[in-house]
């Protein structure tokens, strides 16, 4: 499991249920999947990550 978050270790980011009428809040989208450190994160790590919605904000923007 991870425990500190490094920004610039998240790749592959693919997000789930953006929807631009909810600009700029986008409170519904999450990381349906990504890599860290050069390795797919399993659901549970997924279900944390999910859970630091800065993190899931500032990762989203740069998809964007």
């Amino acid at each position: 499991m991870i425990k500190e978050l490094e920004y610039k270790l998240f790749t592959d980011v693919v997000f789930g249920d953006v929807n631009h009428w909810d600009y700029p809040d986008y409170c519904d989208a999450f990381i349906f999947s990504a890599e860290y450190d050069g390795r797919d994160l399993c659901e549970e790590e997924l279900d944390k990550v999910n859970e630091d919605r800065d993190l899931v904000y500032e990762l989203l923007n740069d998809y964007l």
